[in-house]
């Protein structure tokens, strides 16, 4: 297993992380996508390749280079960003594999979701692929088998509602739920960060050696990691709480308040990621919006009800 310090992948270049396992590294760096997508191949005779990664040419020969004469049996997908499925469908058509994944962009959305997108929110980060096509959809404790490995589907809606990691042995695939070098981006109305907390409440009672994450290097403390994500999550519901009881607030002006330590030109995500945590809060009765539950609603704290 590489470890996290010596994780140094070469775009198009495969890299053995396991017995049975290879990662080929996307060229689409950024600084939404970090050294860019990881495409996982999985298999020694049939393999499965797990998020195949932008409509990249390059990343399709690739791919198909580093497989070579083996079957693929499955195209598997953790979600349907921009940076993780549209090669999927290339990739299908030249070597016959099914895709499958939880179902297409709009599945596992939440009902408050499902409202804020009707009326005209529309996501952030990555974008959404909306041309994404499957021919199988998974559920949550469905199995996948090859001839020398199987994996659990387990879904982890929150980055966006479509989202799975994928149980192998003692490793999980994580997509954008859990990376080492970041907080998972959760941006309304893709992203529900109700959600979110839950699902990584799900991953801390899996027995996980190590996550494999959808951009960066393997996470080899995953329990270490999950308990940063969900403190930070708190911390920053904290300062939102605090920044509340003083007065109200839009979601931009609670942005500067709470984001002292970034640059201005990060305020449009941090705005995002606010509004997530605004959302929570005004679904668990903390915060209420007025006039309504919108972005640029004006937002105040129920007394007595912060936890």
């Amino acid at each position: 297993m590489i470890d996290e310090a010596a994780f140094a992948p070469v775009p198009g270049v495969p890299i053995t992380l396991a017995a049975g396992l290879r990662l080929v590294l996307a060229p689409n760096p950024s600084p939404m996508t970090y050294l860019g997508t990881n495409t996982y191949i999985l298999g020694s005779s049939d393999v499965a390749v797990i998020d195949p990664g932008p409509d990249s040419p390059a990343h399709l020969d690739a791919l198909l280079d580093a497989i070579g004469t083996q079957r693929v049996s499955h195209i598997l997908l953790t979600h349907s960003h921009l940076d993780h499925s549209p090669l999927a469908r290339s990739l299908a058509e030249r070597t016959g594999a099914p895709v499958s994944a939880f179902g297409p962009s709009h599945a596992g959305q939440s009902t408050i979701m499902q409202q804020l997108a009707s009326a005209g929110l529309a996501g952030g980060g990555e974008g959404i692929d909306k041309d994404f096509q499957l021919d199988h959809c998974l559920v949550d404790g469905d199995l996948i088998t090859g001839m020398d490995w199987q994996l659990e589907a387990l879904h982890t809606p929150g980055h966006i509602g479509n989202h799975l990691c994928f149980r192998w042995n003692d490793i999980v695939f994580t997509g954008d739920h859990v990376m080492g070098w970041a907080s998972s981006l959760v941006s309304p109305p893709d992203g529900d960060l109700t959600d979110f907390m839950a699902s990584c409440e799900k991953l801390k009672g899996i027995a996980a050696a190590a996550f494999y994450p959808g951009h960066g290097a393997p996470i080899t403390d995953p329990g270490g990691r999950l308990h940063w994500l969900i403190e930070h999550r708190k911390g920053r519901e904290a300062q939102i709480c605090d920044a509340l009881r003083e007065r109200s607030h839009t979601a931009q002006t609670l942005t500067a308040a709470v984001y002292t330590d970034v640059p201005k030109a990060m305020y449009p995500a941090a705005a995002r990621n606010v509004f997530a945590h605004l959302v929570d809060l005004v679904q668990r009765g903390i915060v209420t919006a007025s006039p309504k539950l919108a972005v640029d609603a004006v937002f105040m704290l129920e007394l007595g009800r912060e936890q």
